[in-house]
């Protein structure tokens, strides 16, 4: 309870005006934000063997998730107008994949509702086959049992890379944080009306996703199942305090499995 109390005064703290939502990958350069989840800690190697990197069009960068051996599930909007995808699985230096793969538009699915109705950022990419091993590995979804469960309180883990350069000329190396699910109630606090296809985090101290974390996963600490798709932070940026949104796994599951045939029951 005291924890909740704590939460609910840093969300007032920010929610005295309505706040604009952006995507990560959308987010102006002039904000100066670091290119990767802000306040997180490095991830070591095979620590997220389900996330993977995706490069559109050698030109915009965002994350996804492996959730079967041929299908990756990232955000509508990292796909929007791309004509290719290349998909670097098992890396932890953000370009230094165990292997690669390239797709043409053809195969991939946005979601038909996005971007008209908010809660709908998804998108499938069907890929090659993928073999499994440590580094290389699904994310199992929720189960159809768990389709209403909106996992307010829960903690989760969100992993992804950001630019190529963070402040130094070193590569990128995967990064993660843990972020605690709040009800939508408190979210709409600060973005106003917030749909069931919507799950928020909060993001204490500036522990956030950020600009090329987009699509990227949020899976659960107990469980380790894929509930959230990063969809946007705040437009006053990743280390504001407002909170994050995702888009909410478990109002598509009839969508993932129309699509790709995966699903839990």
């Amino acid at each position: 309870m005291k924890a909740f109390i704590v939460l609910a005064l840093a969300i007032a703290a920010v929610s005295a005006e309505v706040a604009d939502q952006v995507h990560p990958k959308d987010l102006p350069k002039s904000l100066k934000i670091e290119g990767r989840i802000t306040n997180g800690y490095p991830a070591y190697e095979g620590k997220a063997p389900y996330t993977v990197g995706l490069s559109f069009n050698n030109a915009w960068w965002c994350g996804g998730s492996i959730i079967a051996h041929d299908w990756v599930l990232t955000a509508a909007h990292c796909t929007n107008g791309a004509s290719s995808v290349t998909i670097y699985y098992g890396a932890t230096w953000r370009t230094n994949a165990q292997f690669t793969h390239s797709v043409g538009s053809g195969n991939i699915i946005q979601n038909h509702n996005w971007p008209n109705e908010n809660g709908n950022d998804i998108a499938l990419i069907r890929t090659p086959h993928v073999d499994f091993w440590s580094m290389v590995n699904k994310v199992e979804l929720p189960s159809y049992n768990d389709r209403y469960n909106m996992y307010d309180g829960w903690w989760a883990v969100a992993c992804g890379w950001g630019g190529t350069y963070d402040g130094s000329p070193l590569p990128d190396w995967l990064q993660c944080v843990d972020l605690q699910i709040i009800s939508n109630n408190q979210c709409s606090q600060v973005y106003g009306y917030q749909p069931d296809g919507i799950l928020c985090v909060a993001t204490p101290d500036g522990k956030s996703t950020c600009q090329g974390d987009s699509g990227g996963p949020l899976v659960l600490h107990d469980g380790n199942k894929l509930v959230g798709v990063t969809s946007w932070v705040s437009g006053s940026g990743c280390q504001s305090g407002a909170p994050s949104g995702f888009t909410r796994v478990t109002a598509h599951l009839d969508w993932i499995r129309d699509n790709s045939g995966v699903a839990y029951y």
